[in-house]
């Protein structure tokens, strides 16, 4: 998932709530610079296999609601920038 949603400035809500990531290990820039997101709920995000997350949400200067309830972030071993 790196750079998924990268650089999508004009994104302003995502609905994310069926999105499988039991197999992913990289996320890092997945919303790098999303300057117009406003929410975002990542609750039902599984990342125990995620091990990068470098810049995930850097640049996201609108974000007012960010939910990482569920986050597990055991195995995560690059966070730099990550917000």
């Amino acid at each position: 998932m790196n750079s998924m949603f990268c650089g999508c400035t004009s994104l302003e809500n995502l609905i994310l709530s069926n999105l499988n990531t039991q197999n992913v290990n990289d996320m890092s820039d997945m919303f790098y610079n999303c300057s117009s997101l406003i929410e975002l709920d990542l609750s039902n995000f599984n990342t125990k296999n995620v091990i990068n997350m470098n810049g995930m949400f850097h640049g996201c200067n609108s974000l007012k609601s960010l939910d990482l309830s569920n986050f597990d972030t055991k195995n995560v071993t690059k966070m730099n920038d990550m917000f």
